[in-house]
């Protein structure tokens, strides 16, 4: 049986996109992680039971590093010929995988923490099982506050949009009351035109037979 230990890991190629991250290992063979992964601040606590991978890239993108946290299921030789670390986090010990960039075990989570603005790079997390897969870019408390100004603008410029076309909340009935008036109006309003209806000669002549 196949040894399970640490092993280093290579520079293997990266494409970042809209949709998602992709990964050319050594071998050539490629892997996609479905994206785009969600932001978070210095830390990721991952789900318990999951396999935890984490990439760091170089700024732009194209380049990195790939490492398994706890994975006892890949063969050594197998992690060597694609160019993908791994390393083992006890409870109670931290190991820092790359700079600025650490894991610690909490039960059966994993615990990232990274620094970017360290890493020279951009810091990615994987949690993933047979049922699902979780994607994390860990990022500095500037670009979380850019996120969350870009959110707000994006919201302040649908209210715009709707009172620039005229759109109100008291246009739109609110209530069960308020669309019973509503309906109550139409109602009238229909019955208003049936009486104009019968004024109208052509319309009661227009069927008269003559004898």
């Amino acid at each position: 049986m196949s040894a399970r230990n640490t092993v280093a890991p290579s520079t293997i190629g990266v494409e970042l996109s809209e949709d998602g991250i992709a990964v050319e290992y050594l071998d050539g063979r490629e892997v996609f992680y479905h994206g785009p992964p969600k932001k978070a601040e210095r830390t990721i606590k991952t789900p318990p039971g999951k396999l935890v991978q984490i990439l760091v890239t170089d700024p732009d993108g194209s380049e990195g590093v790939l490492m398994y946290v706890n994975d006892r299921n890949t063969h050594d030789d197998i992690l060597e010929t694609t160019g993908v670390g791994r390393v083992f986090v006890e409870p109670g010990e931290e190991e820092e995988l790359f700079p600025g960039v650490t894991a610690r075990a909490d039960g059966h989570s994993i615990i990232v923490d990274a620094e970017p603005e360290v890493a020279r790079g951009r810091v990615f997390v994987f949690a993933e099982d047979e049922l699902s897969e979780e994607a994390y870019e860990i990022v500095g408390e500037d670009a979380v506050d850019d996120d969350r100004g870009d959110d707000a603008e994006a919201e302040s410029g649908e209210r715009d949009a709707d009172a620039a076309s005229g759109k109100s909340d008291s246009e739109t009935p609110t209530s069960e009351s308020d669309v019973a008036a509503a309906s109550n109006a139409a109602s009238v309003s229909d019955d208003e035109q049936d009486a104009d209806d019968e004024d109208d000669g052509w319309i009661d002549s227009e069927y008269v037979e003559d004898e």
